[in-house]
């Protein structure tokens, strides 16, 4: 893709290899599959239920073919100047990302289903990520903010409440990890995120992309979306401090809003980290975010592996080596 390959580095006792660069890769687990991004496009792979596991009503473990699916995008940030601005540039990242996730989750419903290449109505998947921010805006901001409020006249200080409400903030994203984690209906997405995660460490420490070379790689990754998630709930913290104390409905109407302003903040914060995660002191910035994914991710199979590859391949293959330019990365910073 235009740079170099870096070597893996390996540690001793056994430790899993890592990567030592960043390549213009994510990804995202669906079901019983994974997606993959690159710049100009994006690829889904998913295993197959067998004709006999469709016909008998079977689907906990496909036992078929990959089935791929390749799909061309042009990011409307490789278009305009305008919104590759700093703040602006995360905003658009996010919500490009949020729409070709449910596109990819709804191209592995269809595999699951057997039906083939049949894809959702785009109103559909235009419906399904406006749902999805509402619930998390809902959840993750309106909630705490509401219940703080309650409390708001015995807490006496304006630096207390937006305290309190981050650390409640920080309390239920961190609950809502740990219960998605224990859900068995969620075990093996969590495995294909691995898979995942393990495919482009892999391929961004340029050794061949094969199950069992990708199955030493760790399952945990700086660019990863939980990782992000968990910024933003502390950078929440800052920036609705200054807001003091108004009306209910203000302070309703400061999270809301103010969910762009935190998006763009924590997009720049975790792409610099990222890019300098060698650096002195950002690989603090970085540790945190890499343990929760030890909730959001498993170990995968050989087999999950070979569909997070072959996604990954599709992708390689459609976009050749070209030279990249660095508008041509913004936007996949988040998206590992």
């Amino acid at each position: 893709m235009g740079v170099a390959a870096p070597r893996a580095a390996r540690e001793p006792d056994g430790a899993r290899a890592k990567a030592l660069d960043d390549r213009p890769i994510g990804g995202q687990a669906v079901l019983e599959g994974v997606m993959m991004r690159g710049v100009r496009t994006w690829s889904v792979a998913s295993r197959a239920p067998t004709p006999e596991q469709i016909e008998r009503g079977e689907r906990e473990v496909p036992a078929g073919a990959i089935v791929v699916k390749t799909n061309p995008f042009s990011s409307v940030l490789r278009r305009h100047k305008l919104l590759r601005l700093p703040l602006v540039r995360g905003v658009v990242a996010v919500g490009e990302s949020l729409g070709i996730g449910m596109r990819a989750l709804g191209a592995s419903v269809s595999v699951q289903a057997g039906e083939g290449d049949e894809e959702l109505p785009r109103g559909t998947f235009a419906g399904a990520v406006a749902l999805s921010l509402i619930l998390a805006i809902g959840l993750f901001f309106v909630l705490p903010v509401g219940i703080v409020s309650l409390i708001k006249r015995p807490l006496h200080s304006a630096t207390l409440f937006w305290l309190v409400e981050g650390v409640l903030r920080t309390a239920i994203f961190l609950g809502y990890l740990i219960l998605i984690s224990r859900l068995r209906e969620l075990r093996r997405v969590l495995e294909y995120h691995g898979a995942e995660h393990k495919a482009i460490a892999c391929y961004e420490a340029g050794e061949p992309l094969e199950p069992a070379i990708a199955a030493r790689f760790s399952r945990l990754h700086p660019r990863c979306g939980t990782s992000f998630l968990l910024i933003v709930m502390i950078v929440a913290i800052f920036v609705f401090a200054p807001l003091g104390l108004p009306a209910w409905y203000w302070l309703v109407a400061t999270r809301i809003i103010g969910v762009p302003v935190i998006a763009g903040i924590s997009y720049e914060i975790i792409r610099l980290a990222a890019r300098y995660r060698d650096r002195p002191g950002v690989s603090l910035v970085i540790a945190p975010g890499l343990a929760l994914q030890r909730l959001t991710t498993r170990e995968p199979d050989e087999s999950q592996l070979a569909v997070a590859i072959a996604a990954l391949r599709a992708v390689l293959e459609a976009e050749g080596e070209d030279e990249l330019s660095a508008r041509d990365l913004v936007g996949l910073e988040v998206v590992a």
